[in-house]
């Protein structure tokens, strides 16, 4: 089992920034990620990172405004998000899956970010 506790997020005005955090517990992942659900919309992948070697994918909608990044020594994976976009309001979900999995298994509580134009 793995348990995410996600933090940040909140309202932020277009072309602001902010940081989202998550912090895993109970196994270790093998590969965590962020996806964000907007009302009336389905669940949309955003990025995900390789553990082991940091190896990581964006969906084109946030390519080049959003990093996401792992700190091994506080355990903790960040989702910087610059540049924001009213379109870029929703819910947002990190996940993990261990090696045991064939994909993503585990979920955040999920963390509102609402940009404002």
């Amino acid at each position: 089992q793995v348990q995410l506790v996600e933090s940040g997020g909140g309202l932020v005005q277009a072309g602001g920034s902010l940081r989202l955090s998550c912090a895993p517990s109970g196994r270790t992942p093998s590969r965590m990620g962020w996806f964000r659900q907007a009302p009336g919309k389905e669940r949309q992948f955003i990025t995900r990172i390789t553990m082991s070697d940091g190896g990581t994918v964006y969906a084109d909608s946030v390519k080049g405004r959003f990093t996401i990044s792992k700190d091994n020594a506080k355990n903790t994976v960040y989702l910087q998000m610059n540049d924001l976009k009213v379109e870029d309001t929703a819910v947002y979900y990190c996940a993990a899956k261990t090696g045991d999995d064939t994909e993503v298994k585990y979920w955040g509580q999920g963390t509102q970010v609402t940009v404002s134009s």
